[in-house]
């Protein structure tokens, strides 16, 4: 692993992610999942990573298929209310900057195999006329690296970023019938458009600490600065190199080119569907109501 504190663009964030369910009656056996642990990776150290729960309950933790930290608990006894605090450290840097290789290097059966299932594409809008236009364009780009660079850019170009546009569970071909959509739908259409040209792609979920809504982060007096953000999305796209392995390269097409060290991975999959933070399930006849919010601090190493 690369040592992070020998870059000077490092970032380091303390973040708190809060969750809480409030029933209207009393409710037994809430078993839930966590995706919600920072991923350790040569862009990124974990220093520190709790969650604590009320009512308090035995956690049990393991990796799922594609490596993302599950985090499972079980409250059997009865209850009303349910807070989930998890806090971490984290310290990132940019990843180095991207090189491609030519298209015929995607056929050849070193990449094949590391690209995997995320090669696999999915059947969502086929022969939708904006889809078919944006495969064209992708298809004519020059290298794998100008493809996926070209994608980045195409999406915001062609949909708008409307929050309250789309569900969880929107289809894509309702994201290009609206021509609107979140993160998470853009993620989605660039996954079907590299897919659709022979570049295994990634769905990745995390956090993309900006002060570019809402007026801005609170900054103090000791360099701190915090900010309430939603969860994020982007990709992973899988590069061939030259000479040696093929490498993970990382876009975030909501904001319009690769990703960086202001955004904190958590896991990835092949859609949205393998990576959420919480799923659970309770057993009982009360209505929930669900506060949920992240708040991420940035500031000097110590």
């Amino acid at each position: 692993m690369t040592d992070l504190a020998d870059n000077t663009r490092d970032m380091h964030f303390t973040i708190r992610y809060l969750t809480r369910y409030q029933y209207d009656a009393d409710v037994v056996d809430n078993m839930n999942a966590l995706r919600v642990r920072p991923a350790a990776n040569a862009h990124q150290r974990i220093d520190d990573f709790t969650v604590r729960l009320t009512p308090d309950a035995r956690q049990h933790r393991h990796e799922d298929y594609f490596g993302t930290e599950v985090v499972e608990f079980e409250v059997s006894r009865p209850h009303r209310e349910l807070v989930i605090d998890v806090r971490a450290r984290v310290s990132t840097q940019p990843q180095p900057e991207p090189s491609g290789s030519v298209w015929a290097a995607l056929a050849e059966a070193g990449y094949r195999e590391a690209g995997g299932e995320f090669l696999l594409q999915t059947e969502d809008a086929v022969g939708h006329p904006l889809l078919v236009a944006l495969q064209g364009e992708v298809a004519g780009a020059p290298t794998p690296l100008a493809a996926v660079m070209l994608v980045a850019e195409l999406i915001p170009d062609r949909l708008e970023y409307r929050p309250g546009a789309t569900f969880v569970d929107t289809p894509l071909i309702d994201v290009l019938d609206g021509r609107a959509g979140v993160c998470q739908d853009f993620v989605h259409l660039g996954l079907n458009l590299l897919r659709h040209r022979g570049i295994a792609a990634r769905y990745v979920s995390g956090y993309l600490f900006t002060t570019g809504h809402g007026g801005g982060a609170d900054s103090g007096d000791d360099g701190v600065e915090s900010v309430e953000v939603d969860t994020h999305a982007w990709i992973e796209a899988l590069l061939p190199r030259a000479d040696g392995e093929p490498f993970w390269v990382a876009i975030d097409p909501t904001n319009r080119g690769l990703a960086g060290e202001r955004h904190v991975k958590i896991g990835h999959g092949r859609h949205y569907a393998d990576v959420p933070p919480i799923k659970g399930v309770y057993r009982g006849a009360a209505e929930s109501t669900l506060e949920a919010s992240v708040t991420m601090t940035r500031a000097e190493a110590a």
